[in-house]
């Protein structure tokens, strides 16, 4: 196990993995599968709930100070990724389907990591107040900004999101999050001190989804109609997102003559994605027999993220000071 956390696989990463396995091979179904999706829809809200309870809207404010720093990590986020998730789309589309081709470009406006991408950003020795700024800040914004980029590609890739979509992102993320930062000044002590029990919710909450989205794509068939070359051709494209994404962010940073404690905080929260906003908002807006396949990317650059940043990680905290 110690040689695994090494290169960024821990427990819960194989958890994870359990999980989509057993999706794959023991489904839920009737009864069960309508009893999980009830269970997983309440999840996600006490999820974006606990996110509004604990957020601390004064480390966002601290950290718009930094503007230069703050605007080139929100850019990349939200202007940079969905551009080279339309080039990729354009690219690779006829080749993956439009299930895995619409998953690229969902995974392309997801706001960034919060927790891995501070964590990264503290080993690599990089400035990790202004870390937990852009990443509180992308999340935030990415609770709105995020369904509204999907509904405006979709509408120009020839597809469309639902009033009902919009409706259920209204009253199971975004309601749950306000109320959060309403009852923040009451509860919000609570919520930092039992961190646990955020955590439980959290994971928790992104297990249930992982086993029910991959749970009924096999019920539905879909997985059956993804040839593996199609698999293959997706954990490509995926990965050269992810290195496109780096190499810009390791160029900006060095283009603009960062410190390298804010280069650290560029490339963490510029260049990763966050599979805990984005599983959530993709059982809103997407139909339950295939949003298994459209997260399909989302769950592969996510495991390959965590691989690679912490790989790089732990390189940038060996360098000299």
């Amino acid at each position: 196990m110690k040689a695994l956390k090494r290169i960024g696989i821990d427990s819960y990463m194989l958890l994870l993995i359990g999980t989509v396995l057993l999706g794959l091979l023991l489904p839920a179904r009737g009864i069960a599968a309508e009893g999980l999706r009830g269970l997983t829809y309440w999840a996600v809200t006490l999820l974006f709930f606990l996110y509004g309870a604990k957020l601390d809207p004064s480390s966002v404010r601290a950290g718009l100070l930094n503007w230069r720093l703050q605007g080139l990590t929100f850019g990349a986020t939200y202007l940079l990724f969905p551009l080279l998730g339309i080039v990729l789309a354009w690219l690779f589309g006829g080749l993956l389907g439009p299930e895995l081709t619409l998953g690229l470009l969902f995974l392309a406006v997801l706001p960034s990591t919060v927790q891995s991408s501070i964590a990264f950003t503290s080993i690599a020795g990089g400035n990790v107040p202004a870390a937990i700024c852009a990443a509180s800040l992308s999340n935030l914004i990415g609770v709105v900004l995020t369904p509204l980029l999907v509904t405006r590609i979709l509408q120009q890739d020839g597809a469309g999101v639902s009033l009902g979509a919009v409706e259920k992102i209204a009253l199971q993320i975004l309601l749950p999050f306000v109320v959060g930062q309403v009852l923040r000044p009451w509860i919000g002590g609570f919520v930092n001190r039992h961190k646990l029990m955020t955590m439980v919710v959290d994971r928790g909450s992104i297990l249930l989804i992982v086993y029910s989205a991959f749970g009924a794509g096999t019920v539905a068939g879909i997985w059956s109609a993804i040839p593996a070359s199609g698999l293959v051709l997706c954990f490509l494209a995926v990965a050269l997102l992810l290195a496109l994404a780096m190499g810009i962010m390791v160029a900006a940073g060095r283009l603009v003559r960062m410190p390298p404690e804010d280069r650290a905080v560029l490339f963490f929260c510029g260049s990763t994605k966050s599979l805990a906003s984005g599983l959530p908002i993709a059982t809103a807006i997407f139909p339950a027999a295939t949003v298994g396949a459209t997260v399909l990317p989302v769950m592969i650059y996510h495991m390959t993220q965590l691989l690679v940043c912490s790989a790089i990680a732990q390189r940038l905290a060996r360098r000299p000071a």
